[in-house]
């Protein structure tokens, strides 16, 4: 496992030497996404009975947060590797797939939840925040962060340059993620579209996340995890066989 053990710490200490671009900006982000759409609709927005817009606001942000920079970081870290050309000494080394597929996520999930916890600890001076279900902030925080790091590898490993990186990103990810419930409750839109939200994974990522917090959700949180779960499974076999074949990765 030494072999493990140094690319996941290569990969912790490639975000953490540059902390102030990779977790400072996200978190300042999402403080600016707080005050502008907590202060233009707070008043306007109805959600769950007796919690305030802003409250409901504050886990979605956290969990838009860990989404993202989760992403960022696995696909980040290929993609540059695979530009500048240094990807050859990870290759050469006696690292089994296993060992790749798991440096890589667990390092995109310590950034994940880094930036999230750091949006948390900003963010609740605004209001108060309570904690329902502890068991499931933690389950929906990991699950999630680990799903998108998976995609980021996946993203990573198909890309050939920055350009195709930003079309994944920008016409999947970034779409996927406002349309999963961030700012909004599901209840408020009209029922075809309530379906069409619960078609996409990430919309069980948040509402689990939120339900942590206030103990109520747009599904059952037992549900979520399913489908969370489930859907982990199915991208982390995929990064696990081009990671195995690869694909992209050996020429």
């Amino acid at each position: 496992m030494s072999g493990f053990r140094t690319l996941f710490y290569k990969e912790v200490l490639r975000f953490w030497k540059v902390a102030f671009q990779t977790v400072a900006a996200p978190i300042v982000t999402a403080l600016l996404y707080l005050t502008i759409f907590g202060h233009a609709l707070q008043n306007h927005v109805a959600v769950y009975p007796g919690v305030l817009y802003t409250s409901f606001l504050i886990p979605g942000l956290v969990m838009m947060s860990v989404l993202q920079n989760a992403f960022a970081n696995s696909s980040s870290s290929l993609i540059q590797s695979k530009v500048t050309g240094n990807l050859v000494f990870v290759l050469l080394t006696p690292l089994s797939h296993w060992e790749m597929f798991s440096a890589y996520v667990l390092a995109a999930i310590v950034r994940g939840l880094a930036v999230g916890f750091g949006v948390f600890i900003v963010t609740i001076w605004f209001v108060p925040i309570t904690f329902a279900s502890p068991f499931f902030i933690i389950v929906f925080g990991a699950l999630g962060a680990a799903i998108l790091g998976t995609l980021g590898l996946i993203a990573g490993i198909w890309a050939q340059k920055f350009d195709q990186l930003a079309t994944f990103q920008n016409f999947l990810i970034m779409p996927l993620t406002f349309l999963s419930g961030v700012f909004y409750s599901t209840h408020s839109l009209p029922p075809v579209w309530r379906a069409i939200s619960q078609l996409n994974p990430f919309f069980y990522m948040i509402d689990g996340f939120r339900y942590g917090f206030f103990g109520v959700g747009d599904v059952d949180p037992w549900l979520s995890v399913l489908v969370v779960g489930g859907f982990l499974v199915i991208v982390a076999a995929l990064a696990v066989a081009l990671l195995k074949r690869g694909y992209k990765l050996r020429y």
